[in-house]
């Protein structure tokens, strides 16, 4: 069975002004219900983890300063989120919906995180709406339990995943890659392990030609025995965040291209939902059920 973490908390919590597009996280998981994809059954309500797997990715200090609401004032200001308690406990249990998912894909081949995707966060510190970095966070548990001895973090986001490469450059169990928009945010890029970086308006044909060139290689080279997806939708070219050209039916083919790989190589594999900024909710919404219409299909 499919299994999928969702929270209210992943909405709620954000002040009125950023609630446009966080307001998916309350809408997918209706939408989903409501044509039939899922069912109440798919769906596990992550908690308040214990603090020991986010403390193997990210320093005592900054998490203790994100606790505490003690954040220097610059230090916020790059968290793009005005600091409260409510939102702390949302990124906390975030990071749980990933850790569980995590072991849920090792049980079923697959399964999601409605929210997740925090690649912007750095082990010290936070940017651009991340304060943990969830899939980082996820990677490292199941290292340390020995529930994987080699990850993929495969990230199809338009910005590049800078906080989860800067984690990762010196682990040789972790391999960070990254297909991102040449001329997004970060401007100031990290080194992955690979990254490949595509001109403004790079279309469904070209997007999905490099993607199905470098993966399989990929995976055959580094062999690895878990995968975390980052399935942003803000490749679309109608994103307010993005510069690529991607259509809705090329976001659902490398969706499907990259979960039917897994499937078919048995690879486990966890997926975030990441970005999406597209100025129409329906269309952010579409796209990401999208990737859940997918996982059903080639797993379930």
């Amino acid at each position: 069975m499919l299994k999928i973490a969702y929270h209210p908390i992943y909405t709620h919590p954000l002040p009125e002004g950023h609630r446009f597009p966080m307001i998916k996280y309350e809408l997918l998981p209706k939408q989903l219900l409501y044509e039939g994809t899922c069912i109440e059954e798919n769906f596990f309500k992550p908690e308040i983890p214990d603090t020991g797997p986010i403390l193997a990715t990210h320093t005592e200090a900054y998490y203790n300063s994100l606790k505490k609401l003690s954040l220097d004032p610059k230090s916020a200001r790059k968290i793009g989120f005005p600091l409260s308690k409510e939102l702390i406990n949302r990124e906390v249990i975030i990071t749980d919906g990933t850790i569980k998912a995590s072991e849920y894909a090792l049980t079923y081949g697959l399964a999601m995180n409605i929210a997740g995707g925090t690649h912007h966060a750095y082990s010290d510190r936070g940017e651009a709406f991340c304060l943990l970095n969830d899939q980082a966070i996820g990677a490292r548990y199941l290292i340390q339990k020995r529930l994987a001895k080699k990850i993929l973090i495969v990230d199809l986001d338009v910005h590049q995943g800078n906080g989860t490469a800067k984690i990762f450059e010196n682990d040789t169990t972790v391999f960070t890659f990254s297909i991102h928009g040449a001329n997004n945010y970060p401007f100031k890029k990290e080194k992955s392990d690979l990254d490949i970086a595509l001109p403004n308006q790079t279309n469904d044909q070209q997007y999905l030609n490099t993607l199905k060139e470098i993966l399989p290689k990929l995976i055959q080279k580094q062999k690895p025995d878990f995968i975390y997806y980052l399935s942003g939708v803000d490749i679309l070219a109608t994103d307010k965040l993005g510069k690529l050209g991607c259509t809705l039916a090329g976001c659902k083919e490398r969706d499907r291209f990259v979960l039917q790989i897994c499937k078919d190589l048995s690879i486990p594999i966890m997926c975030a939902m990441g970005g999406g900024y597209s100025p129409d909710i329906k269309t952010i919404i579409e796209a990401h059920a999208n990737t859940f219409r997918v996982a059903q299909d080639i797993f379930f």
